[in-house]
């Protein structure tokens, strides 16, 4: 069975601009983000979905310097984007993680694969019931639940978020296009922030790497930053999928 992870990123960004090329201790976001991905046992092939602005030939150089694989496509269209860098790879499942996640838990990941095979769903996702850190988010779905999505899918936010075709037409939301379940913890971990979206942020995953290092679970960095209100008050009023909730007021 072939499992490809594809992960987004892009150099403009409204709220943080080039917020994967910055660095911490020597590392770019984007670079540990890599790194961590790169723990997973069960992913195949890692591809970073990158633009086609000049600026992004930075992420290109990080992706060679790391090893993987990369594809250019268009900027806003991201379903697009993510559809042909999985097209030559004809995989049975493609995990969606976005760069923006330099904390992303390899472990996790390949827990929410199992499940999903285990399962024979066509999309699964421990976000459908947001109890995990914001930066945590991991999706797993069928190849041909992406193909479906590509060709069907008009709305803005649909194709500039990749998979709301999905799951808003999955059986978790009442739909019957694709079968889908949620993947839960015990506990709810939806106020622990550890996404890069703002420099508070920034400033937060500083300090979860600089009392933890680089290689913590995202439990233990989920821990601290609900005991330690040194970090959490930093970025803690910042909303959950902002970008999202602006591309539905397009629509």
């Amino acid at each position: 069975m072939k499992i490809i992870a594809i992960t987004q990123a892009r150099v403009g960004s409204n709220r943080l601009p080039a917020k994967v090329l910055k660095t911490i201790d020597g590392i770019s976001i984007l670079g540990l983000h890599i790194k961590r991905i790169l723990k997973s046992k069960r992913i195949s092939k890692l591809i970073v979905a990158t633009t086609e602005e000049p600026e992004a030939i930075a992420i290109c150089d990080i992706c060679n310097d790391s090893n993987v694989g990369y594809y250019r496509g268009s900027m806003n269209d991201v379903l697009d984007r993510y559809y042909k860098a999985a097209l030559p790879e004809k995989p049975d499942y493609v995990v969606r993680i976005t760069s923006d996640c330099p904390l992303i838990d390899a472990n996790l990941i390949d827990q929410i694969i199992d499940q999903a095979i285990a399962n024979q769903i066509d999309y699964f996702s421990n976000g459908l019931v947001p109890c995990f850190p914001d930066g945590q988010d991991i999706e797993v779905f069928r190849f041909s639940a992406l193909t479906k999505a590509w060709n069907e899918a008009t709305l803005l936010s649909d194709r500039e978020h990749v998979t709301p075709y999905i799951w808003r037409n999955s059986t978790f939301k009442g739909g019957n296009l694709f079968s889908s379940l949620n993947f839960g913890v015990q506990g709810d971990y939806s106020s622990v922030r550890m996404t890069l979206d703002e420099e508070q942020d920034l400033k937060v995953i500083s300090s979860l790497i600089g009392k933890l290092g680089m290689e913590a679970t995202w439990l233990d960095y989920a821990n601290l930053y609900l005991n330690d209100k040194t970090v959490s008050n930093q970025n803690s009023h910042i909303i959950r999928n902002e970008g999202y909730l602006k591309s539905l007021d397009k629509d």
